[in-house]
């Protein structure tokens, strides 16, 4: 979804992993990351912080004149940095004047751009998960 007005350019994507779900926006600035708020240098656990960095690192300094705002909500800490991930590299894939940097997130990793569609299944009645059941004894 692409809203363009005679002078701001916004761009807004999302991303969801499991039950985790994360809304980039994207506008021209001085290359500012924040997730949730907080600088991307400084969020925690670092290994988050760098799997949220791998599109970023992809596309070299094409970023550095845009800022980046990331809202996640829901699912764990590393669910929400995938969550987060897909939607900083949609926006980055679908920025204007960016045909090459689609390809490249591509070939670097296919699932920074498509989803993965796996989600929990039901739990069933009759026992405490989706597939285990109560135990029975014949004897």
């Amino acid at each position: 979804m692409i809203e363009l007005s005679s002078k701001k350019r916004v761009l807004v994507t999302s991303g969801k992993r499991k039950t985790a779900i994360a809304r980039a926006t994207v506008k021209p600035g001085k290359g500012r990351v924040r997730i949730n708020k907080t600088p991307l240098e400084i969020y925690m656990p670092v290994i988050a912080r760098e799997k949220i960095l791998e599109p970023l690192i992809v596309v070299e300094d094409f970023w550095k004149n845009l800022d980046i705002n990331v809202k996640v909500k829901g699912g764990g800490f590393m669910g929400q940095a995938e969550a987060a991930r897909i939607a900083i590299a949609r926006a980055l894939a679908e920025w204007p004047r960016a045909s090459q940097i689609k390809k490249a997130l591509l070939a670097y990793d296919r699932t920074m751009l498509v989803g993965d569609p796996r989600r929990k299944e039901p739990k069933k009645p009759g026992g405490p998960g989706a597939r285990r059941k109560k135990q029975k004894s014949y004897r």
